[in-house]
């Protein structure tokens, strides 16, 4: 069954019981409450159970009808354990667990999935208020065959999983090959939307532990110890948002698992942070000989690992061509965040923070818009109150606030 109009979707919402265990709230900078879920007719074909379709109508435009940006409350259960035994290596095993656990009916075609991510990152203190805050910057120059722009929908996803850690994340709807404006278009089938909660790109949860992932040059990680389950790139974020409150306990749960990139033509890493001042880089690198990074290094516990951009930061990639010496991906964007993050001390309040995020953003005519160079969003993460301030398309003049209760 499929919900075909909006008053059809108000009849079932009232007849369906949905839990919300808990508050989040989007607001813009004015202050003014959420919109009502937004009115559509677009088609769900693979879902039949009324709370998850419930849940699908329930997507909310934050800007009323720009098709720009989407929330969403994410309220059934999403198999977290089932994917973590699911082996999922990829985005093709991550478009099959989400047919076959999260749908209702098998697609008569493939789904169809893509990944990747520009980005930069750093973490640094509030020099007024003592919080400690994230900066993050979502890079991707999404292209028609044309090679025109194409714009994206945000989606602002929050999670609440039973015995679970309360999250916000944040996805970008191209990766499932969503454009602007498709909630309400009357074609695109909504059903891929249950995959959201492993989309995501970047997330606070309720501890205050922010995690963000980054593209890298080279080969992807390939993981395959025989003691260890595999795990994808964003499975790997929602378990993490999910189930660790710090930095240390993040790390050690990605040790027991064999980081798998295996349909990817790049490898990325991963910059995350918390509300205990912690931060690290986490990468995968090569041992001698390789030819797919296997070995999981953790660089923390000096400034130089407060910040990073696309290229791996690691000295033992020093002379790789994906290192920070030779590669240029990513490096004026790194030397940016180096030379002003030092500058103050690595102490920003949240308005000089969006600055500097301003500083390495991306737009039409920089060197690195043939291929990640377009800033899709820009976040600064307070984890010290578990808020996120954010603005889109480099329209620093506007944001939305978006807080974990």
């Amino acid at each position: 069954m499929a919900i075909k109009n909006f008053a059809t979707y108000r009849t079932l919402l009232n007849c369906t019981i949905v839990s919300t265990a808990f508050l989040l709230t989007a607001c813009s900078e004015k202050g003014s409450d959420i919109p009502s879920p937004t009115p559509t007719s677009n088609p769900a074909g693979l879902i039949e159970d009324p709370e998850k379709l419930a849940m699908l109508y329930s997507l909310t435009d934050l800007e009323v009808d720009k098709g720009r940006i989407y929330e969403m409350t994410y309220t059934v259960d999403y198999k977290l354990d089932e994917a973590l035994n699911a082996g999922i290596v990829g985005t093709n095993s991550l478009q099959q667990f989400a047919m076959t656990h999260l749908m209702d009916r098998k697609s008569p075609k493939p789904l169809s999935m893509r990944y990747d991510a520009g980005c930069s990152a750093f973490a640094c203190t509030d020099k007024d208020s003592k919080d400690f805050l994230m900066g993050r910057n979502f890079d991707f120059n999404h292209k028609n065959e044309k090679g025109e722009r194409i714009m994206i929908p945000a989606i602002v996803v929050h999670t609440a999983p039973a015995g679970g850690k309360k999250s916000v994340s944040f996805v970008d709807g191209q990766f499932v090959f969503l454009n602007s404006g498709f909630y309400t278009d009357g074609d695109t089938d909504l059903s891929i939307l249950m995959a959201l909660p492993y989309l995501l790109l970047d997330g606070i949860n309720e501890d205050g532990f922010a995690i963000s992932v980054l593209k890298l040059d080279g080969n992807p990680t390939r993981q395959h110890y025989s003691d260890r389950k595999n795990i994808f790139t964003t499975v790997a974020m929602r378990m993490l948002l999910d189930r660790a409150s710090t930095v240390g306990e993040a790390t050690k749960m990605l040790e027991q698992y064999n980081m798998c990139m295996d349909d990817d033509e790049a490898s990325y890493h991963f910059f995350m942070a918390d509300a205990t001042g912690d931060y690290a880089i986490v990468e995968y690198t090569f041992k001698e000989g390789e030819e797919y990074p296997t070995e999981m290094e953790v660089l923390k516990g000096d400034d130089v690992w407060r910040y990073v951009t696309n290229f791996y930061a690691s000295p033992s990639m020093v002379d790789s061509p994906d290192g920070s010496v030779i590669s240029t991906h990513g490096k004026w964007r790194y030397d940016t965040l180096k030379v002003n993050l030092a500058k103050c001390q690595y102490k920003l309040n949240p308005v000089q923070a969006m600055a500097l995020l301003d500083k390495v953003a991306q737009g039409p005519g920089d060197e690195e818009q043939k291929s990640t160079g377009f800033t899709q969003w820009s976040e600064v993460y307070n984890l010290s109150k578990k808020t996120v301030k954010m603005s889109i398309l480099r329209e620093f003049d506007k944001t939305f606030k978006f807080k974990v209760k």
